[in-house]
């Protein structure tokens, strides 16, 4: 299975879109900016994960990492609180995890 990075990103921006809500407006370039710099890391884990190059513990504490990243980045936004920026990144990366799972049943 050929992952498509771009159309998993675009899924993850508009998990953090559904996530903030009505703050999108504020979020948008930062969020865009934050998960577009991770693609090519995104793009290596996923397909490293799909052809058992690392196995699933590696994978998730991988993506644990990447998770409190973009919490992180989030944060910067005066805007988010905490709790919005958890659930933003976790929204996010939500959508990489199913694109795997599909990916690993298939």
């Amino acid at each position: 299975m050929t992952l498509d990075i771009n159309e998993i990103l675009a899924d993850m921006l508009n998990a953090i879109k559904g996530s903030v809500k009505d703050d999108w407006s504020v979020v948008k370039k930062s969020a865009n900016n934050f998960i577009q710099s991770k693609k090519d890391r995104l793009e290596l884990l996923a397909n490293m994960r799909i052809t058992g190059a690392i196995d699933n513990d590696f994978f998730e504490k991988r993506l644990a990492d990447e998770k409190e990243i973009l919490t992180s980045e989030l944060h910067s936004i005066a805007i988010v609180n905490k709790v919005m920026a958890q659930n933003a990144a976790n929204a996010a990366f939500k959508v990489l995890e199913n694109v795997i799972t599909t990916a690993l049943i298939i």
